[in-house]
């Protein structure tokens, strides 16, 4: 995941925005009691997922794969003041503290956890998004945007992170790696798909930014 140096990673988070002290908890808990805490968005991209946010302004945003919150709270940062944010994860495990920090956060009553199955859930939510953020499990990622381009206002964005998977996008295939197969299908998807255009940044483990025509 560390395609620069540790030295100028250190670089790039010292010259951008602290992270608000709420945050700074929720990445210690999470490192100190949930596994695979590298899942975590982080303080850099957590600041880039917040002023990509601030820019949009985004009355609804909906976020596939919650983790602990630590990217929700980033996004819903730049919030309408009468917005809301849905987040969806599977894991009931992390439903405590999810909602131990939504609560601690200025957006308590406006941030909405759903437990369960995202292709099931989305149906259901009947909204109009501006804003979504795609992190979650990698073989659904066609799926997730399929379902969500219908259901995007005109010039909304889909972010997709983790689109470079570690450069395993780069490597030999491996036929049995069904997730590296549809990230590989899934970023020619969204850089040829006529209903978006697409940059591809390469923040962290890559992060997509498609804006819906």
């Amino acid at each position: 995941m560390h395609f620069i140096s540790e030295e100028l990673e250190n670089y790039v988070e010292q010259h951008s925005q602290n992270e608000p002290e709420l945050l700074v908890k929720l990445f210690k808990e999470t490192h100190q009691k949930i596994l695979q805490p590298r899942m975590l968005s982080g303080h850099f991209q957590g600041r880039v997922l917040s002023m990509l946010s601030k820019i949009i302004n985004p009355k609804n945003i909906l976020e596939i794969g919650t983790y602990t919150g630590y990217a929700a709270l980033c996004l819903a940062e730049g919030m309408q003041k009468e917005g809301t944010l849905d987040t969806i994860d599977v894991k009931e495990e992390l439903v405590s503290i999810q909602q131990k920090y939504f609560d601690l956060s200025p957006w308590k009553g406006q941030i909405f956890a759903h437990l369960g199955d995202a292709l099931e859930i989305i149906p259901t939510l009947n909204k109009k998004y501006d804003l979504v953020f795609i992190d979650a499990d990698k073989e659904n990622y066609i799926n997730y945007f399929n379902m969500i381009v219908p259901i995007m206002n005109k010039g909304g964005i889909i972010l997709s992170d983790n689109v470079l998977w570690s450069g395993k996008v780069l490597e030999e295939l491996n036929p049995k790696d069904m997730s590296t197969k549809i990230l590989l299908e899934y970023n020619q998807l969204v850089n040829k798909d006529a209903r978006v255009e697409t940059v591809l940044l390469p923040i962290r483990d890559g992060l997509t930014v498609s804006r819906v025509l």
